[in-house]
């Protein structure tokens, strides 16, 4: 958690950058990324000579000897802002483009620029990130994440993030392993991703560095003691996690370098994002590997609007679910991307769950029949406001095999109002149906779901195979929850009347002494 005062700092940055004549969010927050970039290296340069001065390794320099002067640390003390201004732009930026080029992270960085024109607004917003605590890994994750929320309050060009409070539902009932692959085909600012590395470190180290168990003394009693101190990680695994774990996959350049920075910022120094189409032919020839059986996890929200050309389309989702719409051709292919067994936590419109066409159909009977289709979450239509009123729901498959019986959820409160604000209604942001949704899916028991317990007035329920398959494979949570209609009871007519005949008498006795007053 960040402070109210470093979130007033980032509050002041953004207005120093709209005062500037930079309004476009994106802009703002790549532009503070390579800021952040540039102290960030400095830092871990720092730190690195540090160690070799007293361990006497050598490390891999980031800034040679004759790249001194453009060290954050050195030029954050020029008063000239025309001069800063000049020397960050030219070999300040050069070095960022050039920083690691022959590394993924390097290919994001290739075609950064300076964008900010008035010297006096770099001045400023370079002073301004030099206060910002990024030595410390947590804060400084909270920090990004805190500028990254500005897109939903901006909501600037259509660009707004899937709520992290609904990502972290998703995480958490995935249950991502620290060994397992992990992919978002549409991954935007990589909010999923970086909620996977974040639920890792949760899972699996302890609140405090320290690890313990309880052991039996010898004269029988039991004490809880210290194993060891650390993280329940091994470094093989901390290794794949750096730099194999994540792959996301966006057409956006702009949110690819924002995504990959908010990974790097979050632990993660060398993720796979790629500038890639995932529905496209050109992603199959050039991801072979990723776009066919190449992921454990996929955690997804495609867009939803949107009708693509047949021509363009990869032939392969096209032979799943004959298609123009691209929310039917996301979950088509987060199919193919998945291994045998692979998971997925994908949002759709609820149109995907009811919608009569031919491609609905075909889709649904593929998650029901070939694949298993886990569980429906169904959201409150105001999840996404103020940018988009439409209903969604969460779709959670297993690829491979089929599908008994499906768990529905009928989520009603995410914690937030549902209006256009979006108030949080309770302390945490984790509030609201979304811990007994969670509690609800680890509780779930499939013997429950032919017996007296499958109650289908409650928020949660099961539908078997053949009573989905019946309805065409609707899987809308409305055409299967029963409604309990309580009846209403009324007096009868007449004393009904007698009272109405009572009100107005005695309204016209209140009217005949206003009268006489008068």
């Amino acid at each position: 958690m960040i402070t109210g005062e470093l979130k007033n700092q980032i509050d002041k940055l953004w207005l120093e950058f709209w005062q500037g004549g930079i309004a476009n969010p994106l802009t703002v927050i790549e532009q503070i990324t390579f800021l952040m970039f540039c102290r960030l290296l400095d830092i871990n340069e720092t730190r690195d000579e540090k160690r070799s001065k007293r361990t006497g390794q050598s490390f891999r320099r980031r800034f040679n000897d004759d790249q001194q002067h453009i060290r954050w640390s050195d030029f954050i003390h020029i008063e000239d802002a025309e001069r800063l201004h000049t020397l960050v732009r030219d070999e300040v930026f050069k070095h960022i483009r050039e920083h690691n080029s022959d590394t993924r992270f390097g290919d994001y960085m290739k075609d950064a620029r300076l964008a900010i024109d008035k010297p006096s607004l770099l001045q400023k917003a370079v002073r301004m990130i030099d206060k910002l605590p990024l030595e410390a890994g947590d804060t400084k994750g909270d920090l990004y994440e805190y500028l990254l929320g500005k897109l939903t309050t901006a909501g600037i060009n259509g660009q707004f993030r899937t709520p992290r409070h609904i990502i972290k539902l998703m995480v958490r009932m995935l249950e991502p392993k620290p060994n397992e692959v992990v992919s978002d085909p549409a991954c935007g600012t990589a909010g999923f991703l970086v909620a996977v590395l974040e639920y890792l470190l949760e899972t699996y180290t302890s609140p405090d560095g320290v690890i313990r168990e309880t052991v039996t003394l010898e004269n029988g009693k039991t004490e809880e003691q210290a194993i060891y101190t650390g993280d329940l990680l091994d470094q093989e695994q901390w290794a794949h996690i750096k730099g194999k774990m994540f792959h996301g996959f966006d057409f956006d350049a702009t949110m690819l370098r924002i995504a990959a920075m908010n990974l790097y910022m979050h632990g993660a120094e060398d993720p796979d994002i790629h500038y890639q189409d995932t529905l496209a032919q050109s992603f199959a020839e050039k991801f072979p590997k990723a776009e066919r059986d190449g992921f454990d996890v996929v955690l997804a929200n495609p867009p939803f609007k949107g009708s693509l050309d047949e021509d363009t389309i990869n032939p392969a989702i096209l032979r799943l679910v004959k298609t123009k719409k691209t929310e039917l051709l996301f979950v088509a292919q987060i199919l193919r991307m998945l291994k045998t067994g692979g998971r997925s936590a994908t949002i759709v419109p609820q149109g995907v769950l009811f919608g009569s066409s031919t491609a609905h159909q075909a889709l649904r009977e593929l998650l029901i029949e070939q694949n298993q289709l886990e569980a429906v979450i169904n959201l409150p239509s105001g999840v996404f406001r103020p940018y988009a009123g439409v209903a969604t729901a969460i779709l959670i498959f297993t690829k491979g095999g089929s599908t008994d019986h499906v768990w529905f959820y009928d989520l009603q409160d995410d914690g937030f109002s549902l209006d256009d604000k979006r108030d949080r209604l309770y302390d945490s942001d984790f509030a609201g149906d979304l811990p007994k949704v969670l509690e609800a899916w680890k509780g779930r028991d499939k013997k429950t779901a032919t017996g007296k317990k499958n109650d289908r007035t409650a928020a949660c329920f099961w539908v078997s195979r053949e009573d989905i398959a019946d309805n065409k494979y609707d899987l809308s949570v409305n055409r299967y929850k029963e409604v309990v209609y309580e009846e209403e009871q009324y007096d009868p007519p007449k004393k009904i009347l007698a009272r109405m005949k009572k009100l107005e008498a005695e309204i016209m006795k209140e009217m005949d002494e206003l009268e006489r007053m008068l």
